[in-house]
């Protein structure tokens, strides 16, 4: 069996891995197997294939989590609009309580509402729903 064939069978191996498993580090290796199975075909000896699979595969192990690291965190599930129809969405307060609590008519019933900043005097007016805090609204002004 050429070595070119044993290379590109680790690099399917390797695809069929990362698809049972779900990581995208295995499909960085298999495209440094990939490179080496083309080196292989180039004709370079077996040292220069093993070194050109793991300098590509590494590299790109490398530059994905570094990229991964540069991208935003997503917002906690109860901040996320993507997760949570509310964010967002603004609700008219009427009157505070004296615990800087409210409770205002939205979509249909009634939800209890508190302020995200704990120092502010509660005033009434329009808010905007920031994040859910299990039944509860967590507002901030407008």
């Amino acid at each position: 069996m050429a070595e070119s064939t044993i290379w590109w069978l680790l690099a399917g191996g390797a695809v069929a891995v990362e698809l049972v498993t779900g990581t995208f580090y295995l499909l960085m290796l298999a495209v440094g197997l990939a490179a080496a199975a083309l080196a292989a075909h180039l004709g370079l000896g077996t040292t220069a294939q093993i070194l050109v699979a793991a300098v590509v595969g590494g590299g790109a192990v490398v530059l994905w989590h570094w990229k991964r690291g540069q991208s935003p965190k997503p917002a906690e599930p109860q901040a996320n609009r993507d997760l949570q129809m509310d964010i967002g969405e603004t609700v008219h307060v009427e009157q505070w309580n004296a615990d800087a609590t409210a409770s205002v008519k939205y979509r249909g019933a009634q939800w209890a509402v508190v302020l995200a900043d704990k120092d502010a005097a509660p005033q009434p007016g329009q808010f905007k729903v920031k994040q859910l805090d299990g039944n509860r609204l967590v507002v901030g002004k407008l």
